[in-house]
């Protein structure tokens, strides 16, 4: 039985589909690098779509342009993103001496201690804010990118641990490309993200998902383990418990039950983020829209998180001669902006992308979508929240936590946690 307390499945997986634009609300795509969604996909009878090979062109703003990210060493030691200075200090990591691994750094601290304080703010902070519309002197290296944190601990370098793992690669002829980063081409379905929850919906059938009802508490129950009851006022017995709600959700049901989970779930930091949909003509906009899209550092001042260019990525994203440009708005250092109105909204993101793309005309087609509570952060001390978690779980057999907020933030974690889960119970 699956309880979900909205009239629609699918969380923040949301495809919005009018005016011939396909809208991604959330998610806009998985990477295929991990097999979970793209294999519950085929197991669905679902077409997979490749994304455009322009999209591994992005781009972050520097002094009020755009610039675009390196994808190759040699590009890199003529990028514009950072000043000589810059490049060279990056070129010295390998002689940079390892840092206390066993210590949870933040993001800021790791990246400027062994690349420098430039790379961090023109490289490191983009990335950080464009996964997890987070702030990087609180995100936790550790939880956060795991892959990095490894690399470190394993070779004392990021780029020594490149060259080993480049050459163990050749002489295996993988054809794996070796990156720290997650690597991977972005995949997605032709009719948006929502075409995977709406699959999913159907295969399960009518009698095992309630929609529009939420769970109110979770009891523990001597005879069949626990007891779950409904908003309805309905009290289901069960013998196995899922919780895969938000946090704040499940700190509300284990109130009264488990106290101590209740606390730690409550800890953690959602903040709001706003999705500002513009359909443009091409012909509105000065500068090649050839790419994925950019990000912003918090250095440049900027009212947007950064903007995608969702028609250059995927096909039929918008009609023939016109752009589908998703700005983000808010995240954990601007969180007083996504409760604005839409059309203060829609003007201070008009003249972000006046000023960096030569927007020359207001949009004709305009989406505004809040998610008060985005993404969760894993800051500097998530490893120890979680495993406090995970203790309090063991000692109450029969109930499980699997969200986005235990185990990674993507789809692609969400998916393979919860068959490794399933498989589990």
């Amino acid at each position: 039985l699956v309880l979900e307390k909205d009239e629609r499945l699918g969380g923040k997986a949301r495809t919005l589909k009018e005016d011939g634009f396909i809208v991604e609300l959330g998610v806009n795509g998985v990477l295929d690098n991990k097999p979970s969604t793209i294999g519950l996909a085929k197991d669905l009878g679902l077409k997979i779509l490749m994304s455009n090979q322009d999209a591994k062109r992005r781009f972050v703003v520097k002094d009020g342009h755009l610039e675009k990210l390196p994808e190759s060493p040699k590009e890199f030691l003529f990028s514009g993103l950072l000043s000589i200075g810059g490049r060279i200090r990056v070129a010295m990591e390998p002689f940079i001496p390892k840092g206390e691994t066993s210590k949870d750094e933040s993001l800021a601290a790791f990246a400027q201690r062994r690349l420098g304080k430039e790379a961090y703010l023109r490289l490191i902070d983009p990335m950080a804010t464009g996964i997890y519309a987070g702030d990087p002197e609180r995100l936790s290296l550790k939880s956060c990118f795991p892959r990095i944190h490894e690399l470190e601990s394993r070779y004392g370098s990021l780029i020594r641990a490149m060259i080993t793992l480049s050459r163990e690669a050749k002489k295996k002829k993988t054809g794996k490309k070796v990156g720290a980063g997650p690597g991977g081409n972005l995949v997605s379905f032709k009719d948006g993200m929502g075409e995977l929850v709406e699959r999913l919906s159907q295969s399960l059938g009518g009698d095992i998902v309630r929609n529009g009802v939420g769970a109110r508490e979770v009891i523990k129950n001597g005879r069949f383990n626990w007891e779950v009851v409904t908003t309805e006022g309905e009290a289901v017995q069960c013998t196995h418990v899922v919780l895969a709600c938000p946090a704040r959700d499940v700190s509300k049901i284990t109130k009264g039950s488990i106290g101590d989970l209740s606390r730690l779930a409550d800890a953690i930091d959602y903040p709001p983020v706003a999705v500002v949909a513009f359909g443009v003509k091409l012909s509105h906009v000065e500068r090649s829209l050839k790419g994925f899209g950019f990000l912003t550092p918090g250095c440049e001042g900027r009212s947007i998180l950064g903007t995608l260019w969702d028609s250059s990525v995927f096909i039929n994203r918008a009609p023939e001669g016109w752009a589908l440009l998703r700005s983000l708005v808010g995240g954990a250092r601007r969180r007083d902006l996504p409760g604005r109105p839409d059309r203060e909204l829609i003007d201070l993101t008009y003249k972000e992308l006046k000023g960096l793309i030569g927007l020359k005309k207001a949009p004709d087609f305009v989406r505004v979508h809040r998610w008060p509570r985005a993404i969760p952060q894993y800051n500097v001390g998530h490893e120890d929240q979680k495993n406090a978690i995970l203790a309090i779980l063991k000692k109450h057999p029969g109930l499980f936590i699997r969200c986005n907020w235990i185990g990674g933030v993507s789809l692609n974690d969400c998916v393979q946690n919860s068959k490794q889960l399933a498989s589990t119970i």
